[in-house]
């Protein structure tokens, strides 16, 4: 089978989240089951600057409204593609600013999802299925059935979408609707329109053979209004062709045997080496030496959706409670301030980086005790995942994949491998930190359930069949 994976970003080359981390693993993942598979995503500048890019000499030419631009294909080894257009994605970074995403977004990510397409033509390479994901290639699954339907190199030709968070859309004006190329019929409640705008992912939506996203209880939630974002109509239409398959990751890059960045390496049959990787991380972040005080990590995106509000609100007391702070992430502008803020007051309590740090990531996953995910919602989360595997042990909001892979811990049977809360007030954030400061104080309750936490397998392995599976019935459909 041949399989395209079409992302905005793809781990290593491009990461501003977990979609990078999921696509870039099913890449290694299809490889080691030796799936014919190709990954193809735009070149950023930061691609070129970091990685030795192979030019094929093959280019694609897009028409967008009035004019045409052409692009060249690029590649890094055999199976990652890259589409340059530096009028597009020349730039320092991949959507935006923390002032706010680029005014051209819409133009950009048409243009790369017909050079998609073109890109196929252009290497020869004849999919099967091709996987798109999120919002930024929502349109493919829409060009196949209406541009490209007459295109025989298609012909027979399935197309998936992943809905990694639906919080994202890619809304534009419907003076972009020339832009695409498509016909302005297709501007209706039926079709792109959402609210008097264009949808990107509505379009991948109502046109891909199958959608996933990427738990089973986020898949369940965004039926509904709370978590739908008023596309919860068009999903519940199209149910039948809904599923849930939880994210994994990379057991070989997030291993605290084998894991470079921290100071001593540890396991489940010996997790001594997580006390050095504690004081280092204390000294790293200028937190005030006292080990035996609990220290809690934090590692993601810097946004109302991963709960920062209810941090903010319950910091003085968490503190009062004796933990200490670390963070590290990027994203709202507003965000940064009010934690830099923090920091400031809470100096040597509280420690802030803004950005990303592969090493300072590591090193807050291995030496926190506690890894905090207090998000409005979440549909898979890859941070209580890797938190588990290092023994650091997740309190969360029981709401999508946080519910799906957290086990609340049960004392008296000494089941559970962290800590939840249901209601999105600081009041219930406060109220499980406590909780769980309980059960850190006594040594064997804290160790029994570190245990508990590494012995999960979240590796990618059972996931990535599962979307083999779906790929081969999204084939065998086409063929009917």
């Amino acid at each position: 089978m041949k399989i395209l994976i079409a992302t905005p970003e793809a781990a290593p080359f491009a990461k501003t989240g977990g979609l990078a981390d999921v696509t870039g693993a099913l890449l290694a993942e299809y490889r080691k089951m030796k799936e014919d598979i190709r990954l193809i995503l735009p070149l950023y500048k930061t691609i070129r600057e970091k990685f030795r890019l192979n030019d094929t000499g093959l280019e694609v030419t897009v028409p967008l409204a009035n004019r045409k631009l052409k692009g060249r294909i690029f590649s890094y080894g055999d199976s990652a593609y890259f589409i340059e257009c530096d009028k597009f994605f020349d730039r320092d970074e991949i959507y935006g600013t923390p002032a706010g995403d680029y005014p051209d977004n819409s133009a950009r990510f048409i243009f790369f999802s017909r050079s998609v397409l073109e890109a196929c033509k252009a290497l020869g390479f004849k999919p099967d299925v091709i996987h798109c994901n999120d919002w930024q290639t929502g349109l493919i699954p829409l060009y196949l059935k209406t541009i490209y339907k007459a295109d025989k190199f298609f012909s027979g030709a399935s197309s998936i979408i992943t809905v990694h968070n639906l919080g994202y859309q890619g809304l534009f004006p419907q003076s972009d609707m020339p832009l695409t190329g498509l016909d302005k019929s297709l501007f209706t409640p039926e079709g792109l329109e959402f609210y008097g705008k264009i949808n990107f992912l509505k379009a991948g939506l109502i046109s891909a053979d199958f959608i996933t996203t990427v738990s089973d209880n986020y898949a369940k939630e965004i039926l509904g209004r709370e978590y739908g974002f008023g596309l919860d109509g068009v999903l519940r239409q199209r149910v039948s062709a809904l599923t849930g398959i939880i994210n994994g990751i990379d057991r070989k890059e997030w291993n605290p045997e084998s894991d470079v960045f921290i100071k001593k390496n540890y396991g489940l049959k010996d997790i001594h080496g997580k006390k050095e990787c504690k004081l280092q991380l204390l000294r790293d972040c200028s937190i005030k030496l006292k080990p035996h005080m609990p220290l809690i990590g934090m590692v993601g995106r810097l946004s109302a959706q991963k709960g920062l509000d209810l941090v903010l609100e319950a910091l003085n007391e968490v503190l009062s409670a004796g933990a200490n702070l670390v963070v590290l992430g990027r994203g709202d502008e507003m965000f940064h301030k009010r934690l830099s803020a923090a920091a400031e007051r809470y100096k040597g309590r509280v420690y802030l980086k803004i950005g990303f740090e592969e090493s300072l990531a590591h090193k807050i996953y291995a030496g926190s005790d506690i890894f905090l995910m207090p998000s409005r919602y979440e549909p898979c989360g890859l941070g209580q995942l890797i938190a588990m595997r290092y023994g650091t042990i997740p309190v969360a909001r029981k709401t999508g994949g946080l519910a799906d892979t957290i086990s609340d811990y049960q004392p008296l049977y000494g089941r559970g491998t962290g800590f939840l809360f249901s209601d999105y007030t600081a009041d219930a954030l406060q109220g499980c930190l406590k909780r769980t400061l309980c059960v850190y104080v006594n040594k064997d309750r804290w160790e029994e359930l570190m245990h508990n936490a590494m012995r999960m397998d979240f590796s990618w392995k059972g996931s990535a069949k599962r979307y083999i599976e779906l790929y081969y019935k999204a084939v065998s459909m086409k063929k009917q």
